[in-house]
Protein backbone atom coordinates (compact mmCIF):
# COMPACT_ATOMS: atom_id res chain seq x y z
CA UNK A 1 0.00 0.00 0.00
CA UNK A 2 1.69 3.80 -0.87
CA UNK A 3 2.65 5.80 1.70
CA UNK A 4 0.05 8.41 1.27
CA UNK A 5 -1.12 11.58 3.65
CA UNK A 6 -4.70 10.66 4.94
CA UNK A 7 -5.77 14.11 2.56
CA UNK A 8 -4.14 12.06 -0.50
CA UNK A 9 -6.22 8.86 0.51
CA UNK A 10 -9.69 10.91 0.95
CA UNK A 11 -9.34 12.62 -2.62
CA UNK A 12 -8.30 9.18 -4.78
CA UNK A 13 -11.19 7.38 -2.55
CA UNK A 14 -13.81 9.63 -2.79
CA UNK A 15 -13.04 10.63 -6.48
CA UNK A 16 -14.54 7.67 -7.46
CA UNK A 17 -17.12 7.37 -5.27
CA UNK A 18 -18.12 10.88 -5.74
CA UNK A 19 -18.06 10.40 -9.59
CA UNK A 20 -20.19 6.89 -9.62
CA UNK A 21 -22.59 8.86 -7.86
CA UNK A 22 -22.81 11.56 -9.87
CA UNK A 23 -23.79 9.51 -12.91
CA UNK A 24 -26.27 7.43 -11.07
CA UNK A 25 -28.08 10.70 -9.99
CA UNK A 26 -27.72 11.84 -13.72
CA UNK A 27 -29.32 8.96 -14.65
CA UNK A 28 -32.40 9.51 -12.55
CA UNK A 29 -32.47 13.71 -12.97
CA UNK A 30 -31.10 15.07 -10.32
CA UNK A 31 -27.90 17.45 -10.70
CA UNK A 32 -25.37 14.61 -10.61
CA UNK A 33 -22.90 16.69 -12.71
CA UNK A 34 -22.97 19.44 -10.48
CA UNK A 35 -22.34 17.16 -7.50
CA UNK A 36 -18.75 16.14 -9.58
CA UNK A 37 -18.72 19.83 -10.54
CA UNK A 38 -18.10 20.57 -6.49
CA UNK A 39 -16.16 17.72 -5.19
CA UNK A 40 -13.93 18.93 -8.39
CA UNK A 41 -13.91 22.40 -6.91
CA UNK A 42 -13.48 21.21 -3.45
CA UNK A 43 -10.47 19.10 -4.40
CA UNK A 44 -9.28 21.98 -6.52
CA UNK A 45 -9.14 24.31 -3.32
CA UNK A 46 -8.26 21.98 -1.03
CA UNK A 47 -5.06 20.34 -2.91
CA UNK A 48 -4.50 22.41 -6.27
CA UNK A 49 -1.60 20.20 -6.97
CA UNK A 50 -4.43 16.99 -7.36
CA UNK A 51 -7.22 19.07 -9.40
CA UNK A 52 -5.66 22.08 -11.76
CA UNK A 53 -8.52 25.01 -12.15
CA UNK A 54 -8.59 24.24 -16.24
CA UNK A 55 -9.90 20.56 -15.35
CA UNK A 56 -12.44 22.30 -12.86
CA UNK A 57 -13.38 24.69 -15.88
CA UNK A 58 -13.52 21.26 -18.39
CA UNK A 59 -16.25 20.20 -16.02
CA UNK A 60 -18.48 23.52 -15.59
CA UNK A 61 -18.58 23.90 -19.04
CA UNK A 62 -19.60 19.83 -19.73
CA UNK A 63 -22.23 20.54 -16.75
CA UNK A 64 -23.38 23.44 -18.52
CA UNK A 65 -23.84 21.51 -21.70
CA UNK A 66 -25.37 18.32 -20.42
CA UNK A 67 -28.29 21.01 -18.66
CA UNK A 68 -28.53 22.26 -21.87
CA UNK A 69 -29.14 18.86 -23.96
CA UNK A 70 -31.18 18.14 -21.12
CA UNK A 71 -33.55 20.86 -21.59
CA UNK A 72 -33.36 21.37 -25.29
CA UNK A 73 -33.97 18.29 -26.77
CA UNK A 74 -37.53 17.40 -25.72
CA UNK A 75 -38.19 20.96 -27.34
CA UNK A 76 -36.34 19.93 -30.57
CA UNK A 77 -37.92 16.31 -30.39
CA UNK A 78 -41.24 18.01 -30.51
CA UNK A 79 -40.33 21.13 -33.32
CA UNK A 80 -39.11 18.29 -35.33
CA UNK A 81 -42.24 16.62 -35.36
CA UNK A 82 -44.24 19.80 -36.17
CA UNK A 83 -44.80 21.70 -33.07
CA UNK A 84 -45.98 25.04 -32.52
CA UNK A 85 -44.06 27.54 -30.11
CA UNK A 86 -46.71 26.95 -27.95
CA UNK A 87 -46.14 22.97 -27.77
CA UNK A 88 -42.27 23.39 -27.55
CA UNK A 89 -42.41 25.66 -24.68
CA UNK A 90 -44.97 23.08 -22.69
CA UNK A 91 -43.11 20.56 -23.27
CA UNK A 92 -40.33 21.71 -21.77
CA UNK A 93 -42.16 23.09 -19.00
CA UNK A 94 -44.14 19.47 -18.60
CA UNK A 95 -40.99 17.71 -18.59
CA UNK A 96 -39.36 19.34 -15.77
CA UNK A 97 -42.94 19.15 -13.39
CA UNK A 98 -42.94 15.61 -14.65
CA UNK A 99 -39.56 14.63 -13.69
CA UNK A 100 -39.77 16.55 -10.73
CA UNK A 101 -43.33 14.96 -9.24
CA UNK A 102 -41.93 11.65 -10.99
CA UNK A 103 -39.18 11.19 -7.93
CA UNK A 104 -41.67 11.30 -5.70
CA UNK A 105 -44.20 9.10 -7.21
CA UNK A 106 -42.08 6.12 -7.82
CA UNK A 107 -38.52 6.87 -6.48
CA UNK A 108 -35.37 6.71 -9.05
CA UNK A 109 -37.51 5.49 -12.34
CA UNK A 110 -40.39 8.28 -11.98
CA UNK A 111 -37.96 11.07 -12.53
CA UNK A 112 -37.49 9.51 -16.01
CA UNK A 113 -41.00 7.90 -16.91
CA UNK A 114 -42.91 11.06 -15.92
CA UNK A 115 -40.19 13.54 -17.30
CA UNK A 116 -41.32 11.62 -20.44
CA UNK A 117 -44.72 11.60 -19.94
CA UNK A 118 -44.63 15.44 -18.88
CA UNK A 119 -43.01 16.23 -22.22
CA UNK A 120 -45.63 14.47 -23.92
CA UNK A 121 -48.58 16.03 -21.80
CA UNK A 122 -47.04 19.35 -22.02
CA UNK A 123 -46.86 19.10 -26.04
CA UNK A 124 -50.12 17.93 -26.24
CA UNK A 125 -51.79 20.64 -23.93
CA UNK A 126 -49.97 23.37 -25.98
CA UNK A 127 -50.88 22.14 -29.14
CA UNK A 128 -54.67 21.44 -28.48
CA UNK A 129 -55.44 24.39 -26.09
CA UNK A 130 -53.38 26.99 -27.15
CA UNK A 131 -52.39 26.19 -30.82
CA UNK A 132 -55.97 24.36 -31.62
CA UNK A 133 -54.65 21.49 -33.29
CA UNK A 134 -56.21 18.22 -33.73
CA UNK A 135 -55.32 15.19 -31.59
CA UNK A 136 -53.51 13.17 -33.82
CA UNK A 137 -51.27 16.02 -34.63
CA UNK A 138 -50.42 16.43 -31.15
CA UNK A 139 -50.35 12.90 -30.61
CA UNK A 140 -47.11 13.24 -33.13
CA UNK A 141 -46.01 15.98 -31.37
CA UNK A 142 -46.10 14.64 -28.06
CA UNK A 143 -44.15 11.53 -29.41
CA UNK A 144 -41.41 13.33 -30.77
CA UNK A 145 -41.66 15.41 -27.54
CA UNK A 146 -41.27 12.10 -25.29
CA UNK A 147 -38.72 10.57 -27.12
CA UNK A 148 -36.79 13.55 -26.96
CA UNK A 149 -36.63 14.00 -23.76
CA UNK A 150 -35.51 10.49 -23.40
CA UNK A 151 -32.80 10.65 -25.82
CA UNK A 152 -31.91 13.91 -23.37
CA UNK A 153 -31.93 11.91 -20.72
CA UNK A 154 -29.15 9.47 -22.37
CA UNK A 155 -27.17 11.85 -23.35
CA UNK A 156 -26.62 14.07 -19.95
CA UNK A 157 -26.20 10.18 -18.40
CA UNK A 158 -23.46 9.97 -20.91
CA UNK A 159 -21.78 13.59 -19.95
CA UNK A 160 -21.82 12.42 -16.84
CA UNK A 161 -19.93 9.23 -17.68
CA UNK A 162 -17.62 11.18 -19.35
CA UNK A 163 -17.48 13.86 -16.44
CA UNK A 164 -16.30 11.14 -13.71
CA UNK A 165 -14.08 9.47 -16.11
CA UNK A 166 -12.35 12.76 -16.70
CA UNK A 167 -11.96 13.57 -12.74
CA UNK A 168 -11.10 10.22 -11.90
CA UNK A 169 -8.29 10.50 -14.54
CA UNK A 170 -6.89 13.44 -13.47
CA UNK A 171 -7.12 12.13 -9.58
CA UNK A 172 -5.30 9.04 -10.90
CA UNK A 173 -2.65 10.19 -13.40
CA UNK A 174 -1.47 13.27 -10.76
Amino acid sequence: MPNWPLEQWIVVAGTPIIAMLGVVLTFVTLPGTWLIVLWSLGVAIWQPDVVPWWVVVILVVLAAAGEALEFLASAVGAAKAGASAWGIVFAIVGAFIGAVAGMFIIPVIGAIVFGALGAAAGAVLGEMAIAKRNWEDSKKIAKGAAIGRLLSMLAKGLVAVIMGMVICLVVVLR
